[in-house]
This record gives C-alpha cells, sequence and structure tokens, in this order.
C-alpha cells in the first residue's frame, strides 16, 4: 500500500499536475482575500479575520479536487493497467486507500501555506493576536474533512469510466449535490419539519457547524459516514469489474 501511495505521490510531482493544484488554490484564495476588492478582503473589512479563505476555498475545491481525483481509476481503466493493479498481492480497498491518501496528502500541501494567512492577521490585529484562533482552527479541520469528502467522491466518479472528463463531470456534479444541493432543496420550506433533515443530509450544514469552532461529535460522524459511504461504492464499482 504505502508503495503504491510513494507512485501516486510520484506522478503528482514528476508531471505538473500536483504543482498547478497547488499554485491555482493559493493564487484564487490569496487574490480574493488581499487583492480584490470584496466583502472577503481581509485588509478592506477592517476586521482580524480570516473567514473568507473558509467560504472562498469549498467552490474552489469543487472543482479542484475532481481535477486531481479524476485520473485516479479512470486513467488505470483507459490504459488497461487495472486489471494488473487488481490482480496484485493487495486488497481492493488498500488500493483505494493509498489513491485517497496521495490526494489528501496533496490536498494537505495545498492547504498548509495557508495558514501565513492566519499569522499574518494574528500579527495585524490590534492588540496583537486579536482574532478567534478556536474558530479558525475549527474552520480548518471542516475544509480537511470536506476535501476529504470531495476526494472519496472523486475517487467513485473516476472508477466508473475510462474517460477522465466524464469522471470529472460526475465529480462536480455529486459534490455539489452534496454540498449545497440539500441547502437550495431546504430553503424551498415546503416540506415541513422533514426539512430540517433534508438540510441535515448537505455537507453545508455540517461543515458550517464545525467551523464555528465546536467540534461536535455528530458532525465527525456525519463526514467519516459519506466518506465511509464513497470508498465503499468504489470498492463495489471495481469488483463489479469481476462479474
Amino acid at each position: 500500500m504505502l508503495a503504491l501511495l510513494n507512485k501516486e505521490l510520484s506522478n503528482f510531482f514528476s508531471s505538473i499536475i500536483g504543482y498547478i493544484v497547488i499554485i491555482i488554490f493559493l493564487l484564487i484564495t490569496s487574490l480574493f482575500l488581499w487583492a480584490f476588492p470584496n466583502d472577503f478582503n481581509i485588509l478592506n473589512f477592517g476586521y482580524a479575520q480570516i473567514d473568507g479563505l473558509f467560504l472562498i476555498a469549498p467552490y474552489v475545491f469543487l472543482f479542484l479536487i475532481p481535477a486531481i481525483s479524476m485520473r485516479s481509476f479512470a486513467d488505470e481503466n483507459k490504459s488497461g493497467t487495472i486489471e494488473i493493479l487488481l490482480t496484485k498481492p493487495i486488497s481492493d480497498l488498500n488500493i483505494i486507500f493509498a489513491k485517497f491518501g496521495a490526494n489528501f496528502i496533496l490536498l494537505l500541501i495545498a492547504i498548509i501555506p495557508t495558514l501565513t494567512y492566519y499569522f499574518s492577521v494574528y500579527y495585524l490585529g490590534f492588540p496583537v493576536g486579536n482574532i478567534d484562533s478556536g474558530g479558525v482552527f475549527g474552520s480548518y479541520i471542516g475544509l480537511l474533512f470536506l476535501g476529504a469528502v470531495f476526494i472519496s467522491i472523486g475517487l467513485f466518479a473516476s472508477s466508473l469510466t475510462s474517460n477522465q472528463i466524464v469522471a470529472f463531470i460526475i465529480a462536480v456534479f455529486l459534490s455539489g449535490f452534496i454540498f449545497i444541493g440539500f441547502e437550495f432543496i431546504y430553503q424551498i420550506s415546503w416540506l415541513g419539519n422533514a426539512s430540517l433533515v433534508i438540510k441535515s443530509l448537505g455537507i453545508y450544514d455540517h461543515y458550517t457547524s464545525i467551523s464555528r469552532g465546536v467540534i461536535d461529535t455528530r458532525d465527525i460522524l456525519y463526514f467519516l459516514g459519506v466518506i465511509s459511504l464513497f470508498i465503499s461504492l468504489t470498492k463495489l464499482s471495481l469488483q463489479s469489474r469481476n462479474w
């Protein structure tokens, strides 16, 4: 499993893919937080906070993560190496976890530099340290869980096809629906009391909850449950090749 994980990471960074992902994410967030005149701009807003990062990042991830995960299995399916991979002395789950781990490490490498935003605001604040550190780190935890969910969805979409573009479209659609689709259904409000249940099925409700800095077990279990669901579906998709 570790050998496959290293191979996947090597593939990311031996090509331009890994670097492009990191640069695009940091460029977009930096421009919105520090350069563009908007409600997210830290210098214009006048308050010691980086909430804009956690509002922008999910929508960047919505397209960026499917773009890096779309090749995970689709490329293997297209080249025919998936059969060789599945016959190696490694379980389907270990293959999935290796690819999941490689994508997650790339995501982590992209997020870590944004800590400079936190430390910049921390020292720019008056007085120094006038920032809700608990809320910031709660938001980082929520962002990592959100990214992990999108990765698991991307792997599932990639396992369904040999076409990377099709995998990308499926992943964006599923990720977008699970992220904000249930929120839209909830806002219709004609469902009565059931609308609250509908809302709780979406990522947005749990992401905003954990971003307040309060780590609720229900939110953690929700994220782990969704990740497990799509990893299980990916495993079923791979096994179906033998049916």
